[in-house]
C-alpha cells in the first residue's frame, strides 16, 4: 500500500500500518507460545508417569467436582491459565472414583492423604460418590488420613471419611447447614421499567419468582426447607457415621456456636476438637514430618514419598478408551447441564446434541441396553422433548432404558426421565419440580422513560408480536399462557404414563415442587436409590446380559475436525506444562454473591426454548 498524499489518507494509512504492525506482533507472539509448547511436547518423550514404591496418593481435587466437565477450547484453556484468568477448574467425579478404585489394589500406593482444601464446589449425590469410594479403598486395610487448614462444609465432609482427620492449629470447620437464598429483581426491574413477562403453572414453580418479587414467598419456603430438610439430615447421618458421634450433636453444636465460641476464647480449631470433628490440631511441618514416619522420605528429601492424585491418573488410565467392537454393550449417556435447544458442548445439554448420542447408540447393534445419566436442573420445554422422544423410539426397538440421577434430576431432567423402565436416583438427589413457566422481559416503558418509542404497522395482530422494545399484546399473552397450561398437561402425561400414575395423582406431587431421592422414591418418581453401577447392572439384567460378558460404552460427542486437530496438538501438552490454577479461590463471601449473580444472569441468557416455555427448577443448593 503505497502512502498516500491527502491528509485523510495519511490518517488511514497510518492506521492501517499500525493495524499490521500489532497484528503482526499478536500473532508472533502467539505462535511462539504455541511453538514452545509443541516443541516441549516433543522432546518430553512422552514418558510414562512413575509411581514410586510404598508412596501415598495425594488425594487433593481442586475447583469444582462434576460429571461432565464442560467443553474449553485447548488454546484458549492454556491462554487463560497462563493470563491468571481462567474459568474454575474442574474434576470429574469418575476419574477420582478411577483412582481410588486402582490405588486400592496397587502394591505402590501404601496409603492415602486427604487433602480437600481448595475443592469449590460438589453437589451433594457427589459427596455420596466420593464417600463410597473412600469406603471401598478403606476395605484394604490400608490407612487413610486428611489434613485441611480450614475446611467448609462439603470439605470436611470428604475429610471425615478418613480415619484420622487433622488441622491447622490455627484452622476451623464451617458447618452451617443446608440454605437455599437467592436474589430478588423485582423492585430493580421496576426501577429500570423492564416489564417481566411471566406465564407459568405450578404452586411451587418458583424458579421464576426473582423477576416478580423481593422476597422469596411462602409456598417456595415450605417445599424448599422440606428437600432441605432431607439433604441435611443425609448429611448429618454420614458425618455421624464416619466421627462416631450422635447427628443431633451436629445441630446442637451449630445452634450453640456463639456460646461456645465465646467460652473457647474465640479459637475455631478448639471448638473442632471439643465437637469431635477432627482428631489433632497440627502444623503443617508437623504433619509433614509424620507423613515421612509413615512412608519414607522422597528422593529430593524435601516432603514424604506420594504422588499426586493427577499424576497417578496419567500412570493408570490408557491413552484411548477401547470397546471391543464384537461384544454387547451398555451404552451410557450423560446428560450434564441446563437443558438448551439445537447443539450445544459438554457442560450444557443440547437438545439436537443428546438426541444425537441417543440415536447413535440405539442404532448400533451391538448395544443392548442404555443408561442415562442425568445430571440436570431442566431448561427448554422443546429440547427436553426432542430428548424424550429419541429415548422412546429406543424403547420402541426393544432396548431395555434405565435413568440414573446424579445431584439434580429435576424439572426438565425429570421429563427426560419419566419414560425410562427403571429409575435409579442417590438419597440425596433433587428432582420432581414438575412444572413449566415461560419468561419474557420487555423494555417498552424503560424506553419510553428515555423518550424512546416505537410504532408501526403489520398485516395481521400478531405481526411484530415478540417485538420487546413495544411490549406483549393481551392477545399474546393468553397464547403464552394457554401454551405454558398445555406444556404442564404434557408434563402430567408423560410422567403419568411412564410412571403407571393418574394424572390426577402425579398433579399433588407436582405444581413445581421440588423432593429429594429418598422422598421422591416414597412418591412413586423414582424406583431404587443407588449409584450409576447399580443401574448399569440393572440395565444389563434387563438386557439378560452377564458380568464380563458386555462392554460399557460412554457415548460421547464426536468432535469436529478443528477441536480433534486442537486437542491433538495442544491440549495433552499444556495439561503436562502448567497444572491447574493454584491460586484460585472461590470460597469467599463476596466471590460467592458475584459467581450466584454470574450464574442468575447466564441462565436467563440461555433461555432459547422456541415456544418461550421452560422446565427448569433452578434448585441449586447453597
Amino acid at each position: 500500500m503505497e502512502k498516500p498524499v491527502g491528509t485523510v489518507g495519511k490518517i488511514f494509512y497510518y492506521l492501517w500500518v499500525g493495524f499490521k504492525t500489532n497484528a503482526i506482533v499478536v500473532f508472533g507472539l502467539f505462535a511462539l507460545f504455541i511453538s514452545i509448547i509443541f516443541i516441549s511436547g516433543l522432546f518430553s518423550g512422552g514418558d510414562k508417569v512413575k509411581v514410586p514404591e510404598g508412596a501415598a496418593l495425594v488425594f487433593a481435587p481442586k475447583g469444582v467436582i462434576t460429571e461432565q466437565p464442560q467443553f474449553v477450547d485447548p488454546i484458549s484453556e492454556a491462554l487463560g491459565e497462563s493470563l491468571g484468568n481462567g474459568n474454575p477448574p474442574e474434576e470429574n467425579i469418575y476419574d477420582l472414583l478411577q483412582i481410588l478404585q486402582e490405588a486400592k489394589d496397587d502394591d505402590r500406593i501404601t496409603m492415602v492423604a486427604i487433602y480437600p482444601g481448595e475443592i469449590a464446589g460438589v453437589g451433594p449425590a457427589m459427596l455420596e460418590m466420593l464417600r463410597d469410594g473412600i469406603a471401598d479403598f478403606k476395605t484394604s486395610g490400608k490407612k487413610v488420613v486428611a489434613y485441611g487448614d480450614f475446611y467448609s462444609q462439603a470439605q470436611y465432609y470428604i475429610a471425615a471419611q478418613a480415619d484420622e482427620v487433622y488441622m491447622h492449629p490455627y484452622g476451623g470447620v464451617i458447618l452451617e447447614g443446608y440454605s437455599r437464598v437467592r436474589t430478588y429483581y423485582a423492585s430493580l426491574l421496576e426501577n429500570l421499567k423492564v416489564t417481566p413477562n411471566v406465564f407459568k403453572v405450578g404452586t411451587y414453580k418458583s424458579a421464576i419468582e426473582p423477576y416478580l418479587r423481593d422476597d422469596m414467598s411462602e409456598y417456595a419456603k415450605d417445599a424448599n426447607r422440606v428437600f432441605l430438610g432431607d439433604i441435611w439430615e443425609l448429611f448429618k447421618q454420614d458425618i455421624a457415621k464416619a466421627r462416631g458421634i450422635q447427628a443431633s450433636e451436629i445441630d446442637s453444636g451449630i445452634n450453640n456456636y456463639a456460646a461456645t465460641m465465646t467460652q473457647e476464647g474465640g479459637d475455631f480449631a478448639a471448638i473442632a476438637v471439643k465437637m469431635n470433628l477432627v482428631d489433632k490440631l497440627i502444623t503443617r511441618p508437623a504433619f509433614r514430618e509424620m507423613m515421612i514416619e509413615k512412608v519414607g522420605e522422597n528422593e529430593k528429601e524435601t516432603s514424604y514419598k506420594q504422588i499426586s492424585h493427577r499424576q497417578y491418573l496419567k500412570a493408570i488410565k490408557p491413552p484411548f478408551e477401547f470397546v471391543d467392537p464384537d461384544k454387547p454393550k451398555v451404552a451410557v449417556i450423560v446428560a450434564k447441564g441446563a437443558i438448551m435447544d439445537g447443539r450445544q458442548k459438554e457442560g450444557t445439554i443440547g437438545g439436537d446434541t443428546l438426541a444425537y448420542k441417543i440415536r447413535r447408540a440405539r442404532l448400533d447393534d451391538s448395544v443392548k441396553a442404555i443408561v442415562l445419566r442425568v445430571d440436570s436442573p431442566g431448561g427448554s420445554a422443546f429440547a427436553s422433548e426432542v430428548i424424550r422422544q429419541e429415548l422412546v423410539k429406543a424403547k420402541e426397538q426393544g432396548l431395555p432404558l434405565v435413568v440414573s440421577m446424579g445431584t439434580y434430576a429435576a424439572s426438565g431432567g425429570y421429563w427426560i426421565s419419566a419414560n425410562a423402565d427403571e429409575i435409579w436416583a442417590r438419597p440425596s438427589t433433587l428432582t420432581g419440580s414438575i412444572g413449566i413457566f415461560g419468561f419474557i422481559p420487555t423494555f417498552e416503558r424503560s424506553l419510553n422513560w428515555a423518550g424512546i418509542y416505537r410504532d408501526g404497522v403489520g398485516t395481521t395482530n400478531l405481526a411484530g408480536a415478540m417485538d420487546v422494545g413495544r411490549g406483549l399484546s393481551p392477545e399474546v399473552k393468553q397464547i403464552i399462557q394457554a401454551n405454558i397450561e398445555n406444556g404442564y398437561d404434557r408434563f402430567l402425561t408423560l410422567v403419568a404414563t411412564g410412571r403407571d400414575m393418574s394424572k390426577e395423582d402425579v398433579d399433588k406431587i407436582a405444581q413445581g415442587r421440588i423432593w429429594s431421592g429418598v422422598k421422591a422414591k416414597e412418591l412413586g418418581l423414582v424406583d431404587n436409590l443407588g449409584s450409576l453401577k447399580d443401574a448399569i447392572n440393572a440395565a444389563a439384567k434387563r438386557a439378560e446380559l452377564t458380568e464380563g460378558e458386555y462392554h460399557i460404552w460412554k457415548v460421547k460427542r464426536e468432535l469436529s475436525e478443528k477441536e480433534r486437530l486442537i486437542k491433538d496438538l495442544f491440549k495433552s501438552q499444556v495439561a503436562d506444562h502448567q497444572e491447574l490454577i493454584e491460586s484460585f479461590k472461590s470460597d469467599t463471601p463476596s466471590t460467592k454473591l458475584l459467581q450466584s449473580l454470574k450464574a442468575e444472569l447466564e441462565q436467563v441468557q440461555s433461555f432459547n426454548d422456541p415456544n418461550h416455555a421452560y422446565v427448569h427448577c433452578n434448585c441449586e443448593l447453597d
